[in-house]
């Protein structure tokens, strides 16, 4: 049977695959904004253990089209590990069509592309990249660990691979100074990769303001919603996606935003501007709302 050490977490795009504990926690760590994996520590899970809870789902084989692999980054696995992980998924799940993970940019520059590519023809179809900002002050702020450049090689190297992105920028995530720097460059970097999926959740403080704001390499004033959703204004004003599916849509969300870009582009910027212009009669999520 599986076996998971808690708390485990998954996209929601994820909630009817399988999910299969491959590494525990985050390899990185560090990150000012993320408690995800602050009670963890890093460490990956024996391949032993891993295939015998593989053989122990084989008599739900044909029902198993979608697996997750956990936990934060598991692409941080060696190209050989990986490798063998799909080999195995492959072999005991004959109608598997979709492999997924969380990755690191740093994940993806660490395989060259001939790796990549051997991966994306065995299964692995889409990766989830918590890029958080474009801005390279911003990313040294939230300790972040990468670069603009690093995260647009890498991520772009992937697409050209034949794998999806799934890529997500965090709203609010350099309060009053970074804001507009944060929404233009990140909308730059989403220009250069162009993923097939970009969503958009608005910072939280899960142990307090004070909490993030001592890990914040800087000066650090939050935005109210108001300052929210200029930025969002910003990022997806400066967008230039031939074929994106981008969601603001989730429980963080004040605002929720829901189209492809760029052919929506205009209607979510009508959106915004008629919010900012009645923003006492919006229709915004409650503040009890964005906990749920």
């Amino acid at each position: 049977m599986l076996h998971y050490d808690e708390p485990l977490y998954r996209p929601p795009s994820e909630a009817y695959s399988l999910i299969l504990q491959a590494t525990i926690g985050c390899s990185w760590n560090r990150c000012a904004f993320c408690e995800m994996y602050s009670t963890k520590k890093f460490r990956v899970k024996e391949e032993k253990q891993l295939f015998e809870e593989i053989d122990s789902l084989t008599m739900w084989a044909d029902d198993i089209r979608k697996i997750f692999i956990a936990d934060g980054n598991a692409f941080v696995l060696s190209f050989d590990k990986l490798n063998r992980i799909l080999d195995k998924l492959n072999n005991s799940f004959p109608k598997l069509n979709r492999v997924s993970a969380y990755a690191l940019p740093r994940d993806i520059a660490a395989k060259t592309d001939e790796e990549l590519k051997e991966l994306a023809s065995k299964g692995l179809k889409l990766l989830y990249v918590g890029v958080e900002t474009g801005d390279d002050e911003l990313l040294k702020a939230i300790n972040k660990s990468e670069s603009f450049d690093v995260m647009s090689e890498a991520l772009q190297r992937a697409r050209k691979a034949g794998i999806k992105l799934s890529v997500m920028i965090l709203n609010g995530l350099g309060g009053k100074h970074y804001s507009k720097n944060h929404a233009i460059n990140s909308a730059r970097l989403m220009n250069q990769v162009q993923p097939e999926f970009l969503s958009t959740l608005v910072l939280s403080y899960p142990k307090g303001e004070d909490h993030y704001k001592t890990k914040f390499n800087g000066s650090f004033e939050p935005l109210d919603t108001t300052g929210l959703i200029e930025e969002m204004g910003y990022f997806i004003a400066n967008l230039e996606l031939d074929n994106t599916v981008f969601r603001s849509d989730h429980a963080s969300n004040y605002l929720v935003l829901r189209g492809n870009l760029n052919r929506d582009k205009n209607m979510l910027l009508t959106k915004i501007a008629e919010v900012l212009d009645n923003l006492d009669n919006a229709n915004l999520r409650p503040e009890w709302m964005r906990g749920l």
